[in-house]
Order: structure tokens, then C-alpha cells, then sequence
């Protein structure tokens, strides 16, 4: 019997690259669509195509951004207020590339006797309205609140 809650399209994929890549390390060579195969079986599917279509019944996460939106938030551990540009979804559906246009200019150096002054940052952020991406000291580039203003 197929399982109830499914992965995501791209991370069953993933999965069967990592099968694979241990199958040929153990000198067991598969191809990438046996992998996929291996995959469908494991999850009680008769092949990678049921597996497919059911999991792709599953809802991708709404995209919590939209164009004209205007947020607040810290960037590089500035305060900003900006309108959103444009919003893309990315092969993972829980990223998002935003771009922002800034009220006002920060500056992306931290160097006493340097600036450079951004008012349009393009980044990927999680559904959440962080960035994967951290600074030096582990914080996040972007940190979005969540409430629109």
C-alpha cells in the first residue's frame, strides 16, 4: 500500500541520485531511471510513474510573497522598508527569489573606510523570510518580518 504523506517531486529524485551513487560505489552499477524504479518500489509503487503522479497530486507551499508587497526587515542587520519587484519560484518549492526595491540605501560593506550602497537586492528566501545564506557571525542575510506593512 503506498504511503500517505509523499516527499516532493525533486526530493524523491534526490533520493534516487544518492541511491545510486552508493549502488555504484558498491560496485552494484544502476542506472539513474533503476534508481528511480527502486524509489517507486520503496514507497509501495509499482514504478517511477504512479510514484510521480502521486506525488505530484501533493500542494506545493503557497508563495507567502507577492509583487507590490511592501515588508520591513534586516538585512545584513540593517533595517529596511522595501516593496517587493518580482517573486520566481525556484526548482524547490519552498524557495523564492525576491527582489527588493529599498526606501532607503544600506550599506553591504562592513568596512569603516569603505561603503556600497544597495536600493535593489535580488535573494532567495525560505517561505519563513529568512535567507540560507549567513554572515560571519551565523545570521541570516535577510531576515523578513512577516507582517506586511
Amino acid at each position: 500500500m503506498p504511503a500517505p504523506q509523499l516527499p516532493a517531486i525533486h526530493d524523491l529524485k534526490s533520493q534516487a541520485k544518492r541511491l545510486r551513487t552508493v549502488l555504484n560505489e558498491w560496485h552494484q552499477p544502476a542506472s539513474h531511471s533503476a534508481a528511480l524504479e527502486l524509489m517507486a518500489a520503496q514507497y509501495g509503487y509499482r514504478d517511477w510513474n504512479s510514484l510521480h503522479a502521486a506525488a505530484g497530486k501533493s500542494e506545493p507551499p503557497a508563495c507567502p510573497y507577492q509583487v507590490g508587497d511592501r515588508v520591513t526587515g534586516r538585512y545584513l542587520g540593517q533595517s529596511f522598508r522595501a516593496t517587493i519587484l518580482t517573486v520566481q519560484t525556484r526548482s524547490d518549492p519552498t524557495l523564492f527569489r525576491v527582489t527588493f526595491d529599498l526606501e532607503e540605501p544600506v550599506d553591504v560593506v562592513r568596512f569603516d573606510s569603505f561603503s556600497a550602497y544597495r536600493k535593489r537586492i535580488s535573494l532567495t528566501l525560505r517561505k519563513d523570510g529568512t535567507t540560507m545564506e549567513k554572515t560571519s557571525d551565523g545570521q541570516p542575510h535577510m531576515v523578513l518580518d512577516l507582517i506586511k506593512v
